[in-house]
C-alpha cells in the first residue's frame, strides 16, 4: 500500500495530467486527507467516502480520503490504488464540472447508486 506521502505525490501528478481549464474556479483545490471517512449513509462498517466535491463558504474544493483507500483496498498494489484514486478525482472533478454548469447528473448517479447499495444491504438482511 502507498504511504501517504506517496499517495499525496500521486494525486499531484494525477491532477497536474489534467488540462488547467478543468481546475477553474476550483479555489481550495485539491486536498488528500490522511484519515478515512466512513459514508453518513453507511448502514454498517462498508461504506466509505473516498472523495467528496464541496462548494461552501471556503470556495470550491476536492477532498480524497486516504485512509479510506487503505481501508476498503488493504491488499492492493500501488498501481491499483493510483488507479482507483484516478477514478475518484475524475469523478469528483466532474462533480466540479457540472456544478459550474448548473448540471446534476452526477448527483443524480450517485444517489442511484445509494439506493442500490440499500436494496444490496436488504436483501443480505433477509437472506
Amino acid at each position: 500500500m502507498l504511504s501517504y506521502e506517496e499517495a499525496q505525490e500521486a494525486l499531484t501528478d494525477i491532477a497536474d495530467s489534467f488540462p488547467s481549464d478543468i481546475y477553474k474556479e476550483l479555489t481550495g483545490g485539491i486536498i488528500i486527507m490522511p484519515e478515512h471517512k466512513l459514508s453518513a449513509h453507511a448502514l454498517s462498517d462498508d461504506l466509505y467516502t473516498m472523495g467528496d466535491y464541496n462548494h461552501d463558504q471556503l470556495g470550491r474544493y476536492i477532498r480524497i480520503y486516504y485512509g479510506s483507500f487503505a481501508k476498503v483496498y488493504p491488499g492492493a498494489s500501488d498501481d491499483e490504488i493510483i488507479g482507483y484514486m484516478d477514478k475518484v478525482l475524475r469523478h469528483e472533478l466532474l462533480h466540479h464540472l457540472e456544478g459550474l454548469a448548473g448540471d446534476k447528473s452526477l448527483e443524480r448517479q450517485d444517489e442511484d447508486d445509494l439506493e442500490e447499495y440499500y436494496h444490496s444491504y436488504d436483501s443480505r438482511l433477509t437472506r
